[in-house]
């Protein structure tokens, strides 16, 4: 059981987004989390069901997206040292 296993569309901030990646192209496009809660059929899903329903929009393609949940803050490195 994984995190898109128990996370569900609502749950998340409107201004989110979804990293979508295809697994055969490698093509990258991101999914807005408003859009999908202001869609009533999307609203109550599995981010593990946006996955598997997600398809590669690429000219001929059409291979199965792999999701990623980018955060919008800045990660630092370790600072600090030994004493």
């Amino acid at each position: 059981m994984s995190w898109a296993d128990t996370l569900q569309v609502l749950d998340l901030d409107p201004g989110d987004r979804l990293e979508m990646t295809c697994r055969r192209c490698g093509h990258l496009r991101y999914i807005e989390i408003a859009k999908l809660q202001a869609d009533q059929l999307h609203r109550q899903l599995y981010l593990c069901q946006v996955e598997s329903r997600s398809r590669c929009r690429a000219r001929g393609c059409h291979g199965l997206m792999r999701m990623a949940l980018p955060r919008p803050q800045q990660t630092s490195g370790f600072v600090g040292g030994i004493a």
